[in-house]
């Protein structure tokens, strides 16, 4: 697996060493050289300066080659810019960090779905703790080729789910409307708008990308001086 990581926070940095134990490939995108040199001594993957919300930047990192481009800087603004260069260039998927919860409505307006805020998160977690209701590991619950995919539903998907032809070892298990959750069987009726989360074997998952992941639109050409990717 592919990773781009824009900006040198401390998210990015753990989450980059988790993967690169993986062994996937990770590449970082910084504007600060002081901070790459830093870090090049003690995370064994790539970096990139410059600014990861300009699309020249992002081409040199190859976007149909990457599976996943993570915007984690500190700034919202910087975040969302990137996520829709990044879309716009052919990443496969782009996870936007907000801190702000006013820029999830205009994320979600314009097709970034793969937003997080990470203060709800946290606060979801301890909330769940105190009251004795500890997550679970999804690790813990997709073992072996189970996998998760989850898309938006637009208005040829309003069906009731045993219509929508799902592939074999495909199920849907809930659906989210206006952010409240429904467990979903084959009677359920869906409609435009709710996030649908389908379990399902992960020979599955290029077929299903292809039914319902957006297209991505091809930016033209943009002149920029040659940056190399640095160890």
């Amino acid at each position: 697996m592919r990773t781009v990581f824009i900006g040198a926070g401390e998210v990015s940095i753990q989450t980059a060493k988790a993967f690169v134990k993986k062994g996937c490939e990770v590449i970082i995108i910084e504007t600060d050289k002081a901070k790459i040199d830093e870090l090049s001594e003690e995370l064994d993957c790539s970096f990139l300066q410059g600014d990861g919300s300009r699309p020249d930047i992002l081409r040199e990192v190859n976007p149909e080659q990457t599976d996943f481009l993570f915007c984690l800087t500190d700034s919202d603004q910087a975040n969302v810019i990137a996520g829709l260069v990044g879309r716009s260039l052919g990443f496969k998927r782009v996870v936007t960090s907000i801190r702000d919860e006013q820029f999830e409505v205009i994320c979600n307006e314009l097709g970034l779905k793969d937003t997080i805020i990470p203060s709800r998160t946290i606060s979801r977690h301890l909330v769940d703790m105190i009251g004795g209701r500890e997550n679970v590991e999804l690790s813990t619950v997709l073992k072996n080729e189970a996998r998760f995919f989850t898309f938006i539903a637009k208005e040829n998907d309003a069906v009731v789910v045993k219509e929508m032809k799902l592939p074999e070892d495909a199920r849907v298990v809930c659906r989210y409307r206006e952010d409240k959750f429904a467990h979903a069987d084959e009677d359920t009726t869906l409609r435009a708008g709710d996030e649908i989360v389908i379990l399902t074997h992960s020979k599955n998952l290029g077929e299903l990308e292809k039914r319902w992941q957006p297209k991505q639109t091809e930016d033209k050409p943009l002149d920029s001086a040659s940056k190399k990717i640095s160890r």
